[in-house]
């Protein structure tokens, strides 16, 4: 419950957070005209919409299984992350706009200095909470959390070139380098969203855990699974913060049911230690009518 809770309240915050640094960038804009810049603060319009969506997606993937909904409501989240990759996308679209009229109409920056200064104070607050945000996404496995965090740090590494770049325009006098740099900025957030929308969409398909994770969730079966025959079958999937695993354990023709509930609460027991968040089903079958799906090979305990 206490990670539960952490997780809304960072998203929560992460809304005023946006707000704020929105604020500082565009009034680093509004001091230096520079298209650049601007692009930074379109960003970071976008950076508030996506704390919206993932604040909302995470109070909904926090509600408990009901009658419309059994297997609870984890998915949620991946809806915040796809709606965060597209407005992504759009920010970029709307970027490259932007650099068009720039770059039929170059002018000198105002205040230049000024602007950056303030530039750079917004990206040290986006480093700071993207970097909060991604530790906590991961250690309580949150994908609206961690894809929030990921793109906030994508906003931080190009406000940085944004800023090496202008400090260039600003001693050389090439006004070029202004919308220039707002194509690099719009093509990377491009590539990120793409990203954002790639894993998420993953998520939606019912992605399995990773070889690894599948090795050693069958290292535990096996640790905790005396007096059972073999293992087949097994499936995972993964949906928000929660994993799934199911599998058919054969055991002796003649063990009595009890006996079986047992060893299926051991294994039980143990992958729950193990793996936090976790649901698992497991099917019963005596060793006489066990049958293997075609192509799975099952795996006998010594």
């Amino acid at each position: 419950m206490n990670g539960e809770n952490t997780v809304k309240r960072l998203a929560f915050w992460s809304i005023f957070i946006g707000m704020a640094v929105l604020a500082l960038k565009y009034c680093a804009y509004y001091v230096t005209g520079s298209v650049a810049l601007y692009s930074d603060a379109l960003e970071s319009i976008v950076n508030v919409v996506a704390a919206l969506a993932a604040w909302w997606a995470i109070r909904v993937s926090h509600k408990p299984a009901d009658q419309n909904h059994p297997y609870g409501h984890h998915k949620a989240e991946y809806f915040s992350a796809v709606i965060e990759g597209v407005l992504i996308i759009l920010a970029a679209i709307l970027i490259l706009r932007e650099v068009w009229l720039a770059w039929e109409a170059p002018r000198l920056l105002d205040q230049p200095w000024t602007g950056l200064a303030i530039n750079g104070v917004a990206s040290l607050i986006n480093g700071v909470w993207g970097w909060l945000l991604i530790s906590a996404g991961r250690r309580h496995r949150s994908p609206a959390l961690l894809a929030d965090g990921k793109h906030i740090l994508t906003d931080v590494v190009t406000s940085v070139g944004v800023f090496a770049g202008l400090v260039g325009a600003v001693l050389t006098g090439w006004t070029v380098l202004d919308p220039a740099l707002a194509v690099i900025v719009a093509i990377n957030i491009l590539v990120q969203g793409w990203g954002v929308i790639g894993n998420s969409v993953q998520g939606l398909m019912d992605g399995g855990v990773a070889t690894e994770e599948t090795m050693r969730i069958r290292d535990i079966i096996s640790a905790n699974a005396n007096g059972a025959l073999e293992v087949h079958d097994l499936k995972t999937r993964i949906a928000g913060r929660m994993t799934f695993i199911e599998f058919h354990l054969v055991v002796e023709a003649d063990m009595t049911v009890g006996d079986a509930h047992v060893i299926c609460d051991r294994i039980e027991d143990a992958l729950m230690k193990q793996i936090p968040d976790l649901e698992v089903v497991i099917h019963v079958e005596p060793e006489d009518e066990a049958k293997l799906p075609p192509g799975t090979a099952a795996v006998p305990f010594a």
